[in-house]
Parts: structure tokens; sequence; C-alpha cells
């Protein structure tokens, strides 16, 4: 363990990563954001009704602590984790109890449970090289019967492809269909739905899927967004209504899985 509130596994303190370098204007450009408020407002009541006012949860890859500070103000205890420390500092300013530790090394947080659940937001987990550690952490962390909450992006996206396309770029229109991509030296992977079944399947029940991004643009899209506020808004709107439709989870910029621990 090192510096304030802790440092698990390999991770150097000191070393950087891309994500400690956009710490600072990540809120900006994305949680307060036209599309990103959007894409939070539906992540954010169904953790609601997961966890109660009392509830204890762990958070992988919290970025900033948006959505701890969100529970915490709401009554729920959030231990916060993620391995870039500019992100930590960040969520530590907002005053959520942040520990620097990638989510790998979750299981080195068990003495601090159990958990009621457990959060990972926003593509968090696709620039995770082992999920299988992960869930074997997990099942250390949460309890039986606790939820965990998972936003992973997806592979199969029409969104993207009509962007790209549409500017000349199909290189990029389907670059989720490779095993993976890197985005400033960092490993991006895009597990299907299927597999991340799988990879719960030993100790985890799926109990819900729902598509994130089906209908609401790729933050990418933000300019767009931000010059139709109208409608992006009906567009969250229909989003909703038909969310858990059959196959529409598997044609989203992201989706959530809800899960509890057998």
């Amino acid at each position: 363990m090192c510096r304030r509130g802790g440092c698990l596994s390999g991770i150097d303190p000191r070393s950087s990563t891309p994500f400690d370098a956009i710490a600072a204007d990540y809120d900006d450009t994305f949680t307060h954001s036209a599309i990103g408020a959007v894409m939070r407002q539906p992540v954010r009541r169904r953790m609601a009704e997961l966890w109660p006012a009392g509830s204890r949860i762990i958070e992988l890859n919290c970025g900033t602590g948006a959505d701890a500070a969100w529970l915490v103000e709401r009554g729920v205890q959030v231990l916060a984790t993620d391995a870039a420390a500019g992100m930590v500092d960040t969520a530590r300013r907002r005053g959520i109890d942040a520990r620097q530790a990638d989510a790998e090394s979750v299981a080195g947080l068990a003495g601090l449970g159990p958990f009621d659940g457990a959060l990972s937001n926003f593509g968090g987990l696709n620039c995770v090289a082992d999920l299988g550690a992960v869930f074997e952490g997990l099942v250390r962390c949460v309890r039986p019967g606790g939820t965990v909450l998972l936003c992973v992006m997806g592979p199969t996206v029409p969104w993207e492809w009509a962007w790209y396309l549409g500017h000349g770029q199909p290189r990029v229109a389907f670059r989720r269909f490779a095993r993976v991509t890197y985005w400033r030296g960092i490993a991006i992977r895009y597990p299907s739905i299927r597999a991340m079944r799988r990879l719960l399947a030993p100790s985890f029940e799926v109990e819900r899927v729902w598509a994130l991004g089906a209908l609401i643009p790729p933050s990418y899209v933000e300019p767009w967004a931000c010059r139709h506020p109208r409608l992006l808004a009906r567009l969250a709107r229909v989003e909703r209504r038909i969310e858990r439709w059959p196959g529409v989870s598997h044609l989203a910029d992201h989706y959530v899985l809800e899960a509890s621990r057998r």
C-alpha cells in the first residue's frame, strides 16, 4: 500500500497514463457534455434502484468520481478505484474514498468488504486485458445476492458505421471488428454480450441486459448533438422505451449488464 488511500497491484504511483492526461478536462468534455449527461441519466436511475441509501459498493475505473459522488449524495457508501493517479486525485478532491488500483487487482480490496454491489461505467472494462481476473476479484468482494452493474462498449455500432462512412473513414467505421484497437497506446477490446455472459457465468447470474447508445449517438458526435438538442432528447426517450427489446443492446455504443452474485 502507498500514497494517501493506498495503491494496489504493480501500479507505480509515479507512472503516467493517457487517462492522467485527460483527468482535468474529462468532466467538461464528457460528464457535463450534452451526450454524456443524457447517457448517464438511465445508468444513474438504475443505480438508485439497485443500491438504496445505506448500501456499500465498490466502483472500478471510477474516473473523476462523478458517479461515486452522485451515489454518496444519496447515502450510498462507495469505495472508488482507478488505475490512473490523475483520475484518483480528481475523485478525492470531490471527497470520494478513492484508491489507485487496476481492475484486475480488485481482489486485493476484498478485506474492505463485503460490498452490496459493484459498478463499472462507460467502457472502463474495455481497457482490461484479463476480464476473468476482474470477475474472480468481484466474487471475493461482492456478497452473495449483490449486484454488479457493468457498462461496456459493444462491438457492433451502426451509429459509428454511418458517422465515419459519411466522413470518408471506412477503417475507423469498422474498427471495433478488430480484435484489439489502440487509443494513445492503450489496448481497447470490445467483448460481445455473449462473451461477457460466459465470463460471468461461474459466479454471477445475468439478470438484465439493456442498450445505451443505440439511438443516442456516441460522444464524438457531440457537436451535432449540441446543434440538435430536441432531437437528442427525443432519441433518448425512444431509446429508453426499446432498450431491452431483443437485439437492440447488440447494436448500441454501450450495453449494460446487470448480474447478481450467486
